[in-house]
This record gives C-alpha cells, sequence and structure tokens, in this order.
C-alpha cells in the first residue's frame, strides 16, 4: 500500500481510499491429490478481467494519475514508501471494529427500548390530555399575524456537518403524524406525551456514540418521534405521505421473524379452479414474508412432494428471488389422488424442528400453514406428539374454496 501526505494551506485533498478484497480460490483435487484440469481458460480469463476492472476503479477513485498529470506526484515522490500489510491481522482488527460498532448501535437500541417500555407502563390514557408537541410539519410556522401556529413554536435548528450539514435540533425530537391522520386525535397525543421520555435517551445515545446519526420512534398509533429534531416540508400539494408503520423497517420489527412450511392440499377434490385458488393463495401468502423468514412449501395427497425437488427437508430464505423462483415451481402443480394430510403435517413438524436445530432460520416463530378444500380429521395425535409439550409451532388453515 503506498501512501502519501495531503495538501494542506489552501490547496486540494486528496484522500486515498483503499478497498481490501480477499479472494479465496479453491483449487479442486484430484484422486492423486493433483489439481483437476480446468476444462477452458476461463478461470485466466475472469482473473484477467477482474484485475483489469481492479486497476480502473483504483485509478479512477485514487486520484493516481490525475496527480502524475499536474506534477503533484514527483513533489511527494521522497515521502512515498512501501508497507506490507499483514492480512490476516488487518482482518482481525476490522471484524473487531466492526463487533464493537454493531455493539454500540444495539447498546443503543437496548436503552430505547427499554426506556419506551418503562415510559409507557408509567402513563395512564386520558382520553381529555391537551398537549403541545413540536409537529415537523409545523415548527417555526407563523400564521397572518405573525404568531407560532398551534403544533409549531420556535425550534431552534443549526446546520450540523454530521448530519449532511441540515439544520437540526441536537436537544430535542419532533414528532411527524401523516396527513390523513388528525394530530390531536386523543391516542395520538397520549402516546406523543408518554414518548417524550425519550428525548433524555436519544440525547445521552449521542453523547456516548457520536457516529450515531438519525434514532427514531415508530408508534402503531401513526406518529414518528424523529432525533436529531429536524424540519420536515411537504410536497407541492402540501402532502407528506411518509407513514411510518408501512416502512419495511418497522414492518419487520412489527412481525417477528418466522420459520414457514406451507402445506399445499393437491389431492383429487382441489381440481380446477380450487387449485387455482390454492396457487393464488400461496402467492399471497409470500407477499407477507420478509427477508428475516424462511420457508418452503410441500404439496401433498398420497405421497409428498416438494415444490422445489433440490430444496429437500430444509428451509430457504424468503428473499425476493426465492419466492419468484417457487412462484413458478406453482404451475406445475396438479391435483390427483387422495390427501394424506396427517403425512404431510408429520413431514413439517419434523422439517421445522430439524432445521431449529441447526441455529440458521429466524430462530423465533414458527407456523405451519394449510392450504386446503377441508381437513377430514383434527389430527390431534400428531399435534399431541409434536406441539402440545410445548406449543411452539401455530397452525393455520386457509380454505382454498370460494363461498
Amino acid at each position: 500500500v503506498s501512501t502519501f501526505p495531503t495538501r494542506s494551506g489552501g490547496g486540494c485533498f486528496f484522500f486515498t481510499k483503499f478497498i481490501i478484497i480477499i479472494i479465496i480460490i479453491l483449487t479442486a483435487r484430484g484422486g492423486g491429490g493433483g489439481p483437476l484440469p480446468l476444462p477452458h481458460s476461463g478461470p485466466l480469463l475472469w482473473a484477467s478481467a477482474f484485475g483489469g476492472e481492479m486497476k480502473s476503479i483504483s485509478a479512477k477513485y485514487s486520484g493516481s494519475q490525475v496527480l502524475q498529470k499536474v506534477g503533484k506526484y514527483k513533489e511527494f515522490e521522497h515521502s512515498v514508501r512501501v508497507e506490507e500489510i499483514d492480512g490476516l491481522k488487518l482482518v482481525k482488527r476490522l471484524a473487531e471494529d466492526m463487533e464493537e460498532m454493531f455493539h454500540k448501535k444495539a447498546e443503543a437500541m437496548k436503552r430505547l427500548v427499554e426506556a419506551a417500555e418503562e415510559a409507557h407502563l408509567q402513563h395512564e390514557e386520558d382520553p381529555e390530555l391537551q398537549y403541545e408537541y413540536f409537529n415537523a410539519v409545523l415548527i417555526n410556522e407563523v400564521d397572518e399575524e405573525g404568531n407560532n401556529v398551534e403544533l409549531g413554536g420556535e425550534f431552534i435548528l443549526q446546520p450540523n456537518d454530521h448530519f449532511n450539514n441540515l439544520s437540526v435540533n441536537l436537544s430535542l425530537s419532533v414528532v411527524q403524524v401523516p396527513t390523513n391522520m388528525y394530530n390531536k386525535d386523543s391516542a395520538i397525543v397520549n402516546g406523543v406525551y408518554w414518548s417524550e421520555a425519550l428525548n433524555r435517551v436519544f440525547v445521552d445515545n449521542f453523547e456516548r456514540d457520536p457516529s450515531l446519526i438519525w434514532q427514531y420512534f415508530g408508534s402503531a398509533k401513526g406518529f414518528f418521534r424523529q432525533y436529531p429534531g429536524i424540519k420536515w416540508t411537504p410536497d407541492e400539494h402540501g402532502v407528506i405521505a411518509f407513514d411510518c408503520r408501512n416502512r419495511k423497517w418497522y414492518i419487520q420489527a412489527a412481525t417477528s421473524p418466522k420459520d414457514v412450511v406451507i402445506l399445499v392440499d393437491v389431492s383429487g377434490s382441489m381440481k380446477g379452479l380450487r387449485l387455482t385458488i390454492a396457487r393464488q393463495t400461496v402467492s399471497s401468502i409470500l407477499d407477507t414474508l420478509g427477508d428475516d423468514d424462511f420457508f418452503n412449501i410441500i404439496a401433498y395427497n398420497e405421497e409428498l412432494h416438494y415444490v422445489e425437488p433440490c430444496l429437500n427437508e430444509t428451509l430457504v430464505q424468503a428473499d425476493l428471488t426465492n419466492k419468484d423462483h417457487f412462484r413458478e415451481h406453482l404451475d406445475k402443480l396438479f391435483a390427483k389422488g387422495i390427501g394424506m394430510l396427517d403425512v404431510a403435517l408429520t413431514e413439517a413438524f419434523e422439517l421445522l424442528s430439524n432445521f431449529n436445530q441447526t441455529g440458521r432460520g429466524s430462530g423465533c416463530s414458527q407456523a405451519i400453514m394449510l392450504v386446503t378444500d377441508g381437513a377430514v380429521e383434527t389430527y390431534d395425535d400428531v399435534f399431541a406428539k409434536y406441539n402440545w409439550p410445548e406449543r411452539k409451532v401455530r397452525k393455520k388453515q386457509t380454505a382454498a374454496h370460494c363461498k
């Protein structure tokens, strides 16, 4: 790694950031211990292309060519040195730094959670509560007579480099309420009132860890408390469409991660429209799963049919690619024979239990979702064996026929 001083005293600053890329090449060995012959020169071409790309990127972002053209490199050539880097030590140090960083963020979150739970516990709902708070849209707004509007008031804002030079208030948070909600509704006012206790925790967290940027609290009532305080500006139509409850981070936090096995009845009674509805039902279920969830789909009649045969006896992450892949296989389902639900339930319970023991998956809730036109029994013996002792799995049945 070559290093050189930056220029100061009114000139330009040249900062060179090095991206460390660790490449592990696994060489396949033959029976005699030697490497297997590569069929083509593909890997050599890949390495050449990768090297050329890295050279281009490093030249573009390091500014080395610019320095050479303007002659500045010669000025510092005497101070340039080559340092040998111990890759293992470097990776360990990076891992330690990342661990410390994530630990600080987790501790900050824990303090907020504890403060919110305590404040909510101590608060008693008052339908008649009147409380003035700083509304993010109304702060520093005045009426025609020059007076502060209701829920506005004077709110000191100062530019801050740490927040992209935005004007913020490092002492207080502000509250945003969706446009389609009344900002003085009793539920909103009560929630805003008790959540004021988070202000001191916001400030304390930032003092403990200055690398923090935004801290916020989203309520099921709809209001959004943000620190540091900042003024929100509506669009040209005077509307702010933001609703914290529709954000991915809120949905993921409000619904705990889960491992899901979807059982689809493909017995003879599911022919025609019922199977079409079943496919659509499963597709809709997949829409409700997020990146923190894991799933698999099993079709059953007299036999078990994993929708994706390559993924027998395991669960996969419910990311967009996996969900789309499974949707494609749903069209291959066809109905025939007799539905053996007890066999399917046993397989689902065994799958969830075995997968949970691997340490992978959500590590949280487990669910079996049954898509069928009806179950002839309650299958209490299966649930007594697998679920009743600890009741880890929730059973949900979805009818796949129209009424």
